[in-house]
């Protein structure tokens, strides 16, 4: 799915809410500290290559490299390249200002679910996009459930993208600094007498 079919995805779902709660998910993944300290794991039978590629196109295009993603293995290949070879004991490892996204459509296996409360308590954010685990999203300081089996408007994948989108966007002013611009274009520049 490209730039264009994200906007038109939006625009389908605009007043549904959906939007909204995938923006805000998407602008959590900001607060990643650095770059590789946004760890991206899913289920052993469901590994999330496509949002973490998503969010490392994101991480080039807006100039965050914190979103540029570590994608966290299950049983990554002794061969693969350093990158994929990332396993779950990376996960052991997490510190405060890392961020632990969970993605899975499936229920969260134990071993996951201990890995992910263990990185909660040694202070890394937890996030989640799940098809409705409410022992995933007990851990989780934020996270979106999606009706399973596509029963809602928008499908699992539709909101990977819509996320990874919204984690490219750069911040946006707040109301003062909206108003104090608002207020410098209509006054206009002034002319000395």
């Amino acid at each position: 799915m490209d730039a264009a079919s994200v906007s038109l995805l939006r625009d389908l779902l605009a007043g549904s809410g959906w939007v909204e709660r995938t923006r805000e998910l998407g602008l959590a993944l900001q607060a990643t500290r650095s770059p590789g300290g946004l760890l991206v794991v899913g289920t052993p039978d469901e590994e999330p290559w496509h949002v973490a590629a998503h969010l490392d196109d994101e991480a080039g295009l807006s100039g965050l490299p914190q979103l540029a993603p570590t994608l966290v293995r299950w049983e990554p290949p002794v061969n693969a390249p350093p990158h994929l070879r990332v396993g779950l004991d990376r996960l052991r490892d997490a510190r405060r200002g890392e961020t632990l996204f969970v993605v899975t459509e499936q229920q969260a296996p134990v071993p996951l679910l201990e890995r992910v409360d263990d990185a909660r308590r040694t202070g890394a954010t937890i996030l989640a996009l799940d098809g409705g685990d409410p022992d995933l999203e007990s851990l989780a300081h934020d996270a979106i459930a999606l009706p399973p089996d596509g029963g809602g408007p928008l499908s699992f994948d539709g909101a990977q993208h819509l996320v990874s989108m919204a984690a490219g966007e750069t911040r946006r002013l707040g109301l003062r600094e909206r108003l104090a611009r608002f207020a410098d274009r209509i006054s206009g520049p002034r002319v000395n007498e």
